[in-house]
């Protein structure tokens, strides 16, 4: 049920302990914010967390926590909302917590889609433990653990979360204060696993990551928001756009020199897989990072198509006792 709620509402007495410029403390913000504005009550939502600086999160939010232990949070989360499916189980990681250690529960949250919202924080590096490459750092990274530069190729969050079978998948920004409660919005009212990567900024071990895809003044011309029913266009004066070839699956710039963009655009269908892996492999100086809904095309809940198999039954204490007791069971002889 709705309730008039603020974000001092999700606001915990725990001091916050990140270091100070981390976008952490925006995406914290945004998350209260928007949880404010969805009503349920904080007795009825759940965050659970990895390890990492992102993991943060439970001590920060008024509300039921967890902080589990390295990559292990969308398992236990699972495990959550099963048995209490009426709870809003939030998870958030970071980039090594989710696609590192984690990446294998995150696949499995993801293709059998559980109602989780998962909150991917991802600044391509390991910031707790001092500023190591992670799956999404860069090429060329130097850091303690690559100290004349990374040759890994990174992993792309969009399209791993594709490849795992993901229904809901979305991007944005610290630094998009009015953008990320949208989305995040969004992805809680998608019945089914949602997972949001958000792009930010470590200002200790990977400062300015983003480049002026973070700086509000140039996000217009390197990012562009795709929105379902909208053509692809972009830029400062909405002067550039995208055509997607939908045979190579390739993306093409245009611009109005050959007229309005507007009209020549691919219109964007957020339902759409081929279009979704377009955006997301778009890759290169030249062209935009895809923000906002990336793909939605709603399927059965795991949970709704397991209660129709085994009905759902609140567990008791006196079932605990009873399960933990049932069967054969061996005493230690003296």
């Amino acid at each position: 049920m709705n309730q008039q709620l603020t974000a001092k509402d999700f606001t915990t007495d725990q001091e916050v302990r990140w270091c100070p410029g981390c976008g952490d403390y925006a995406i914290v913000n945004a998350v209260r914010k928007t949880l404010a504005s969805i009503g349920t009550a904080p007795s009825d939502v759940a965050f659970v967390s990895g390890i990492g600086c992102a993991a943060r999160f439970p001590y920060y939010i008024d509300s039921y926590g967890f902080h589990t232990v390295h990559g292990r949070a969308p398992a236990v989360a699972s495990g959550l909302k099963l048995a209490n499916p009426e709870l809003d189980v939030w998870v958030v990681g970071g980039d090594g917590d989710f696609l590192s250690i984690g990446g294998n529960h995150l696949f499995h949250a993801l293709r059998r889609n559980i109602d989780l919202n998962l909150l991917l924080l991802n600044n391509a590096i390991y910031g707790l433990t001092k500023g190591q490459y992670s799956p999404t750092s860069k090429p060329g990274t130097r850091s303690p653990s690559t100290p004349v530069g990374s040759v890994d190729r990174p992993a792309d969050a969009v399209l791993f979360a594709l490849g795992a079978g993901a229904r809901f998948i979305a991007r944005s920004a610290d630094t998009l204060p009015n953008h990320l409660p949208e989305v995040l919005t969004r992805a809680h009212a998608h019945k089914g696993a949602s997972l949001v990567e958000i792009l930010q900024n470590c200002i200790v071990y990977n400062d300015g990551v983003w480049g002026g895809l973070a700086d509000k003044t140039t996000t217009q011309e390197l990012s562009i928001r795709v929105q379902h029913g909208e053509p692809l266009v972009y830029g400062k004066d909405m002067d550039k756009g995208l055509v997607i070839d939908f045979t190579s699956g390739n993306v093409s710039l245009i611009s109005d020199a050959d007229g309005p963009v507007a009209d020549r655009a691919t219109v964007y269908d957020e339902t759409s897989w081929v279009m979704a892996n377009a955006v997301a492999r778009m890759a290169g100086d030249n062209v935009p990072t895809a923000i906002g809904v990336i793909y939605c095309d709603p399927a059965d809940e795991y949970i709704s198509s397991l209660n129709d198999r085994v009905p759902y039954q609140p567990m008791q204490k006196s079932d605990l006792k009873d399960l933990l007791f049932a069967g054969g069971t061996w005493d230690r002889e003296d």
